[in-house]
């Protein structure tokens, strides 16, 4: 059965438009459903909001254990020797007999010896970490050297070897000459640093396409196939990470991808999610923002440790040979990074997943040239994230379909389909439901002196006051992913970075419950986001 890719350009069907409007009509029902039975009855109104309110704080609790739980497991695999492991997989044999009674639990970290027993017993069903190569793909849009420069040398300074890294600055047209000028520059700064350092330019204006990324990596992703080729290079050993200009690998990525690349006999099937941490620029962006990039970096933190419900998010490795077969990311869509775990789910017919990788790529928190610029940017940032709510159509069109065109068993993507859906709801409707909620059956019914209606405000007190305990807990776990305060601050500021956290409710429910009512009411009316807003980035000097 020949597989369609694509998100529908023009006319959708009735189905597609109906899943379209779906995340917008249930999280504004949501919200009018809480006035409707307040005005019946308060005691309805108050029900209603306590399941949902009791439901969040069962949530926080887990966001609480689940943050610090990840943020450990994080320092522990940085502590491992990653390049070490993957030398082990050149001898598995070898390397099993001398390490199979060793207790240096740090060094095993994840199944090591296990999997040194399982290399030696398959042989040669593994390639050799000597022929293993990383694309490294960074997408820029007009983006000057004191950003991108920065990016390149933290690719230079992994532990993997420079040998073995194809880097692919990946540059608009229409960035202009400035772009140009730069990744020229810059191919001559790093001239044999790598295997090869690669010029791709996309360009302006191609027919079906988006104005976004994943045309551009997509355009580029060609390029390195069409270079593999002529150089002879094994395309089923190629990892293409894909990387924005600001985007910061923490020295043992590259070996951390290539040791689960190695060691996953179904590796064409993977996709490798690192953790993306927003703390490049932490210290100089403004409070706002520092909220959001801090509150995001949990976000995915936390998703590290819930494997059955990760997804691509912003950079992430892929094998080459699969972007091929796959044609690489959808030109079709702003948000191309998560959806593209759906494109490769689809692809592969529901036998496919995403790695954990414990190891961070550090991005910038979003700032610009002054307080109101920023955050505007920052705006324009999430509702393109929450944008991803146009995938819950994507997904729906192939799950609610008859068994004989499903690509994906009904039950198997019913629970996925089932968290895209609350996901984009809860991040619309939470914010304010929790914030002004609880005076809406009382507001809503003024003859009646029904108890439960007058007494909300203060049951929903407490019930925040008790989820304010997760909220310190993770204002804690911040504190210790700062990186170093620069010389410039005084200590006065570290007071700052947990004084910011007061700002939490009104960056809820400007940056999270608007942004996603904005995205999801562009999708029920049809007006849909086909151009992707550049993030200025900025750098303190």
């Amino acid at each position: 059965m020949r597989k369609n890719l694509e998100i529908p350009q023009g006319k959708r069907t009735k189905l597609y438009r109906f899943l379209e409007i779906l995340p917008g009509a249930i999280s504004y029902g949501a919200i009018i459903l809480l006035f409707v039975l307040s005005l019946i009855d308060p005691v309805l109104g108050a029900i209603y909001l306590f399941i949902l309110i009791a439901s969040t704080l069962v949530k926080a609790i887990g966001v609480a254990y689940r943050t610090v739980q990840g943020y450990e497991v994080i320092k522990r695999a940085e502590r491992v020797d990653w390049r070490k492991r993957v030398e082990d997989l050149s001898h598995p044999h070898e390397a099993y007999e001398r390490l199979r009674d060793d207790n240096n639990k740090s060094y095993h970290f994840d199944q090591h010896v296990e999997n040194l027993k399982m290399m030696a017993a398959m042989g040669k069903e593994y390639p050799s970490p000597d022929k293993v190569y990383h694309v490294v793909m960074m997408a820029a849009y007009n983006e000057g050297p004191e950003i991108i420069g920065p990016s390149i040398e933290a690719v230079k300074n992994t532990t993997f070897p420079n040998d073995h890294i194809i880097f692919v600055l990946a540059y608009e047209q229409r960035g202009g000459e400035a772009i140009a000028t730069t990744a020229e520059n810059l191919k001559k700064q790093y001239k044999g640093v790598f295997r090869d350092f690669l010029l791709v330019q996309h360009p302006n204006n191609l027919p079906g396409e988006v104005v976004g990324k994943g045309p551009n990596l997509t355009y580029a992703g060609k390029a390195v196939s069409r270079y593999v080729a002529e150089k002879h290079l094994p395309v089923e050993n190629i990892i293409v990470t894909s990387l924005d200009s600001d985007n910061h690998m923490a020295p043992k990525y590259l070996d951390s991808v290539a040791y689960e690349f190695i060691t996953h006999p179904n590796r064409q099937r993977l996709s490798y999610q690192p953790v993306s941490l927003f703390m490049n620029n932490i210290w100089d962006a403004p409070a706002p923002t520092r909220v959001i990039a801090v509150s995001n970096s949990f976000f995915n933190i936390i998703s590290t440790m819930r494997p059955h419900t990760l997804r691509n998010f912003a950079s992430h490795s892929q094998p080459l040979q699969a972007l091929e077969a796959m044609d690489f990311w959808s030109k079709r869509t702003i948000v191309e990074d998560g959806h593209q775990y759906w494109r490769s789910l689809f692809f592969f017919s529901g036998d496919y997943s995403v790695v954990p990788i414990r190891i961070p790529i550090y991005q910038d928190a979003v700032m610009d040239d002054n307080f109101w610029k920023t955050v505007k940017a920052q705006f324009i940032q999430v509702r393109r994230w929450y944008y991803g709510a146009s995938d819950v159509a994507y997904v729906g069109s192939k799950l609610f379909v008859k068994k004989s065109q499903r690509i994906v068993p009904f039950w198997q993507l019913l629970p996925k389909f089932w968290r895209l859906l609350d996901g984009h709801v809860t991040l619309a409707i939470m914010a304010p439901l929790i914030t002004f909620g609880a005076w809406v059956p009382m507001l809503m019914n003024f003859s009646s002196h029904a108890m439960v209606g007058y007494n909300l405000p203060n049951i929903v007190s407490v019930i925040e006051t008790i989820a304010s305990l997760g909220l310190l807990i993770t204002v804690l776990v911040s504190l210790r992913m700062l990186p170093k305060r620069p010389a410039r601050y005084h200590k006065g500021r570290n007071i700052l970075m947990i004084v910011q956290w007061i700002l939490m409710p009104v960056t809820s429910i400007l940056y999270q419950s608007i942004a996603a009512y904005y995205a999801q009411t562009r999708l029920m009316l049809g007006l849909y986001m086909e151009k992707f807003d550049v993030t200025k980035k900025v750098v303190k000097k």
